[in-house]
């Protein structure tokens, strides 16, 4: 059985989970911190640039992914990496017996956040795709439907 966990800051990783969701009606599972990060999208970047290179984990909601055996893994990517709630999200579930199909949406460079996925969770990769945006824009549209097709297979 597959799902969909996500984590979204300003709402474009969010926007491809609902795409997904429009075509196949996954369950979706969303990663939220305990304590949510600012409003401040400048307060977040200098956070981010932080957490990331402590490999910060915070605290997030627990989740039940027992009776799914593949994820479909949605992240933005902050300094190169998966962002903070995910990386936490990867140290806190035994993934090893599931398959993970890494979405990693950003806005310059993928850097190593699907090789960052694969080592944290211990999970086989499938189907990994890095979507582009320039802002709230998706550059890639039709990457992204031809990667969504591949979804039935």
């Amino acid at each position: 059985m597959r799902t969909i966990v996500y984590y979204s800051y300003s709402g474009n990783t969010r926007g491809i989970v609902s795409r997904i969701k429009d075509k196949y009606d996954y369950d979706v599972l969303e990663i939220k911190p305990v304590i949510p990060y600012s409003d401040n999208y400048d307060e977040v970047v200098d956070r981010a640039t932080t957490d990331t290179k402590n490999d910060y984990q915070p605290e997030i909601q627990k989740l039940d992914i027992s009776k799914y055996d593949e994820i479909i893994l949605c992240t933005p990517v902050w300094w190169y990496t998966v962002a903070s709630p995910v990386n936490t999200f990867l140290h806190d579930y035994d993934l090893k017996d599931k398959v993970i199909i890494p979405v990693a949406t950003n806005g310059g460079w993928l850097g190593h956040a699907i090789e960052d996925i694969e080592k944290k969770s211990g999970a086989r990769i499938k189907n990994p795709v890095s979507l582009k945006f320039d802002g709230n824009e998706l550059t890639e549209d039709d990457k992204f439907e031809n990667w969504l097709k591949g979804l039935d297979d």
